[in-house]
């Protein structure tokens, strides 16, 4: 037997800088193996010396290029549940991770759980999309379940599992922006005076002079509030899901520091004694927690009760079908026809730029500034006479 033959034989065979190759004595493939950047060990086979050394040089100049060399092992499914365990679950708020989690379980792991993760294309992505569609999903369910994917592959092409975000390159469904149905003013008085006297009288007056969300409205604490000085601090919020404390705000323009008008400030005044009287009633049962807004022990209000509730007082004002949320829209649409700037309106509803208010209330716009347009002609006009 020559050297040659050998070397053939015993298996190892190397060329220089071409790496580890070698001919298996089993079944004859050739086989070049390379250790990734993370210490594991990457192998490549073929019929052919030559087939194995231009996959490991295709694979060594996709190294130096930055871009991650897969193992094959991490499917879809593993990455996922490890995403949301690793990243999600420790940076977001109990409700958004119970969202995310949902989308995972319910949708991607189904849908593409067995997938190798390397092997996800944005073909995939997209059949996805197009079957929750069409299954009766709600374009915004979808647009939330690609939202998750995205940010979830963003991490893998972080960690460098993935060289490109499959998600990034699937266009979002289309999505009808809600129509927010808001009170006129003459409505909201009929309202208020069909809650004189409610339990929840002050809670409803809050979110209509403050424009508050319902979570920061249920995460009030007494402490938040200054009769003296006149204003209430939005410091917080009460999740929607997952234990019932007081979380984190959405952003951290939610937290901010507002004037208190005097029609919310009498009706505060007015449920802190109601409230007392019920802590009476309750004795031992009573649970302190400094809410404002509690049940009958002190507890967080559960929000279905409410929701029954707000309900039925609108039908006992007689008034068009509304969600509580609207409350909050009719606050910023009033101000804004009032003429408050925008910026102002911004600062009061806590969000996160100038653009979601414009975005947002973009109906109410036209009016003013049409109201703008004529009051400079007018000033202009006297100028010139």
């Amino acid at each position: 037997m020559n050297s040659e033959e050998a070397k053939r034989r015993t298996g190892r065979k190397r060329g220089n800088g071409e790496g580890s190759i070698r001919q298996r004595t089993q079944d004859g493939l050739w086989e070049a193996r390379i250790t990734l950047p993370n210490g594991v060990r990457k192998s490549f086979y073929g019929r052919t010396r030559a087939e194995v050394v231009k996959k490991l040089t295709a694979a060594k100049r996709t190294l130096d290029q930055g871009l991650p060399i897969t193992t094959g092992r991490n499917t879809v499914g593993d990455f996922l549940k490890r995403w949301l365990e690793e990243v999600a679950r420790p940076s977001v708020r109990p409700s958004t991770y119970v969202g995310y989690r949902n989308a995972v379980i319910n949708h991607l792991i189904p849908a593409l759980g067995k997938l190798p993760l390397e092997k996800l294309t944005p073909q995939e992505v997209q059949r996805l999309l197009n079957d929750r569609a069409q299954i009766g999903l709600s374009p915004r369910t979808v647009q939330l379940i690609r939202a998750v994917l995205r940010r979830a592959l963003g991490q893998a092409v972080k960690w460098r599992l993935l060289a490109y975000n499959a998600a990034q390159l699937v266009d979002p469904p289309r999505q009808r922006r809600y129509v927010a149905r808001v009170w006129t003013p003459e409505e909201t008085r009929r309202f208020l005076e069909a809650v004189q006297g409610d339990r929840f009288e002050a809670l409803y007056t809050t979110a209509i002079y403050l424009g508050l969300r319902q979570g920061e409205i249920l995460a009030l604490r007494w402490t938040d509030i200054d009769f003296e000085r006149r204003i209430l601090r939005v410091s917080g919020t009460m999740p929607t899901v997952g234990p019932r404390e007081v979380s984190e705000p959405k952003t951290e323009r939610s937290r901010r520091v507002l004037p208190l008008p005097e029609p919310v400030a009498n009706a505060l005044h007015q449920h802190r004694v109601r409230q007392l009287e019920e802590r009476l009633r309750a004795g031992e049962g009573w649970q302190e927690r400094g809410l404002v807004f509690t049940n009958v022990f002190g507890g967080p209000v559960d929000r279905k009760g409410l929701h029954y509730r707000f309900k039925q007082a609108i039908a006992r004002a007689g008034l068009p079908d509304i969600r509580f949320h609207d409350l909050r829209h009719g606050c910023a649409t009033f101000l804004l026809a009032q003429g408050v700037p925008a910026r102002a309106v911004m600062e009061l509803l806590g969000h996160s730029s100038i653009k979601t208010t414009m975005d947002v209330y973009a109906h109410v716009l036209p009016p003013l500034l049409d109201d703008a347009a004529t009051k400079l002609t007018g000033l202009l006009a006297r100028g010139n006479g």
